[in-house]
């Protein structure tokens, strides 16, 4: 059967359009972070995610991933809830609320700097084209105070809330370039005396020079004999929650559970497994393919 010109036009275009459509579909999804092996292995873990479901994807890093988020250069830029809420609204609390995704856990702690909260003021300062996916109520990096056991026990007990009840007599240290929290609830901490690695403040810490030091939960460095000091319900330090951020109406409904299933399978234990075998030389990439592969998605 023949077919007339107009109709052959119209065919030709359909494909044309079909093939610009598939062509769009195979192109890699690329996953953005900061150049430093910590925000590398985020990244990793959501390459590994998206071609565990067959999608094409790599990571590319740049010193402002937002921005390149932002331009549509990167189409996913994993961080963290707090980090990313004071990047867009330096000084921001967290929003009370309803849960904050179905996957929410334990909601009884809604004080403004618990996950749900903190989520809820990131999603509300997102700039237009920007959503946030499912956040990982297991794993995290917010900042926490060690202290030694004797000084635990001196202060009967582990709990960070109190610091506030010592706070004159605190005396804490971090790590250059880092930015620590200057209050822990209603204790405004003195100067942070500053040290050029975790191996010389911890032993600052041991030898009595400091009363407390800052770290972070999934920081690969904390020694196997301080104490961290929890930080219980209501939560009186910012919520630092894995999250993924992601261009709307880029990712197909796969592509998108891909991400969210991160949020069901991270912990901050094997956060910072993978962290402490990225700092000792290994590659992200192959750390991230390892993991996913012992904890695979879907299941």
């Amino acid at each position: 059967m023949s077919v007339g010109r107009p109709a052959a036009l119209l065919l030709a275009l359909v494909l044309a359009l079909a093939g610009c459509s598939r062509s769009t579909g195979n192109r890699d999804l690329v996953v953005g972070s900061r150049p430093d092996g910590d925000a590398k292995i985020l990244a990793a873990l959501y390459v590994s995610a998206l071609r565990s479901y067959g999608f094409a994807a790599h990571s590319e890093t740049a010193e402002d991933p937002m921005a390149k988020l932002d331009a549509g250069a990167f189409t996913i830029v994993p961080g963290y809830t707090g980090r990313v809420l004071q990047t867009l609204q330096p000084g921001a609390a967290g929003q009370p609320g309803p849960a904050a995704h179905p996957g929410a856990a334990d909601r009884s702690d809604d004080s403004p700097n618990a996950d749900g909260p903190v989520y809820r003021a990131l999603n509300a300062a997102l700039p237009e084209g920007i959503a946030a996916g499912d956040y990982a109520t297991a794993a995290e990096d917010k900042p926490v105070l060690i202290v030694t056991g004797s000084t635990a026990a001196a202060w009967g007990g582990n709990d960070l809330s109190l610091v506030p009840g010592r706070c004159a007599e605190l005396r804490v240290g971090s790590v250059a370039g880092r930015r620590p929290p200057v209050n822990v609830g209603s204790c405004r901490l003195s100067a942070t005396r500053e040290f050029a690695d975790d191996a010389t403040m911890f032993a600052a810490l041991r030898s009595g020079e400091l009363t407390a030091a800052w770290a972070t939960t999934a920081d690969p460095a904390i020694p196997a004999d301080v104490v961290s000091l929890a930080d219980n319900k209501p939560a009186l330090i910012q919520a630092e929650n894995v999250v993924p951020l992601y261009r709307r109406n880029v990712l197909s409904t796969r592509q998108l559970l891909a991400i969210n299933e991160i949020a069901g399978v991270l912990d901050t234990e094997a956060l910072a497994e993978m962290r402490r075998k990225v700092a000792t030389g290994a590659d992200p990439q192959v750390v991230a393919d390892a993991w996913l592969g012992e904890h695979p998605l879907g299941r």
